[in-house]
């Protein structure tokens, strides 16, 4: 009930932003529409890897996820001719990378900080290489629009409003993944792989397989996020697209102290600023007040203002981010 009331605070404050932002000629509804969209990449590569790090593995390269699915969405897209077989290319290379991320964190034993920074250094150079390979053009790809996953237009009381399908499915995962979490024997299993590992094994639960897959989920949400972007949300593809996001995402995914819902709020925060940056950016008589480079700063001055107001007092799990051996 507490956190019901919380909720309905956030909503309440949100509503009042969004009044007195109107008041200076913001359009609430369309920076709605940008938020949502902002959110989604961040949110699903932070729900993922929420629950990866549950079960006591740590990928932090969802930067590098995030880029590289949204190239190689973009290819998918074109060679099918269909948007939505590329969102689900992104998923697909994005649960390979994190199944191979799992299994060297795992039974390879590997430093999993080091694997995913290594993870993000190969794809600042793999993606320009393939933007160049596929598309004879350096750093750029806008496809067809008939291959883009297009938002659905919804309409209430005449006013006009974008939603996609893949957003949907992102606030569905949280509440779903909060189920999991807190009232299913699967969750108590998931948390005692990160907490207490052998005595998980000593249960008869199987910790490398729960890791391995939680870890190849985690990749596919990232992967789903970054072909989001280049198909349902630019669309397009450039060489920087991801702009630091999965580290914003990794924001979420600390201040939220590994809960989903939270995480979910947090990508939506963060959504919101990006989205808010761009609106002041090109509102009359509010651009021309406020620092061009300083409005882009405000997404992630956010990260660090909401970081460090929230990690306060989180406890991750004793296990993160440590191999298991088996006795």
């Amino acid at each position: 009930m507490k956190a019901l009331y919380k909720y309905m605070l956030s909503l309440l404050c949100y509503i009042v932003v969004l009044v007195l932002l109107r008041l200076i000629g913001i359009d609430p509804v369309k920076l709605t529409h940008s938020a949502l969209l902002s959110m989604t990449p961040l949110a699903l590569a932070a729900l993922g890897e929420a629950v990866n790090e549950k079960a006591g593995l740590v990928n932090i390269g969802l930067d590098g996820i995030l880029l590289m699915t949204a190239a190689i969405g973009v290819w998918g897209a074109e060679a099918s001719g269909v948007g939505y077989v590329g969102l689900l290319v992104g998923l697909l290379i994005g649960g390979i990378i994190g199944l191979v991320l799992g299994v060297m964190g795992t039974y390879g034993k590997a430093i999993q900080i080091i694997a995913g920074i290594g993870v993000n250094i190969f794809a600042y150079g793999f993606t320009p290489y393939f933007i160049m390979a596929m598309w004879k053009f350096p750093g750029i790809r806008i496809p067809p629009k008939e291959v883009l996953a297009k938002p659905r237009t919804l309409v209430f009381n005449g006013v006009y409003f974008d939603i996609s399908e893949i957003t949907i499915i992102a606030v569905l995962l949280a509440v779903i993944f909060y189920y999991i979490l807190h009232k299913t024997p699967l969750g108590l299993r998931i948390k005692a792989c990160g907490e207490m590992p052998e005595a998980a094994d000593v249960a008869g639960i199987s910790v490398f397989r729960i890791r391995i897959v939680l870890s190849t989920l985690g990749g596919a949400l990232a992967g789903l996020g970054g072909a989001f972007m280049s198909l349902v949300w630019f669309g397009g593809v450039v060489k920087e697209i991801s702009a630091g996001r999965g580290f914003l995402a990794l924001g979420c995914v600390v201040a939220s102290g590994l809960e989903p819902l939270p995480a979910l709020g947090f990508a939506f925060l963060f959504g919101f600023a990006e989205a808010l940056a761009y609106s002041i950016a090109i509102t009359p008589g509010v651009k021309e007040v406020i620092p061009y480079h300083f409005v882009y700063l405000l997404p992630y001055i956010t990260v660090l203002v909401v970081v460090t107001l929230f990690m306060r007092g989180k406890r991750f799990p004793r296990a993160l981010g440590s191999p298991y051996i088996k006795e």
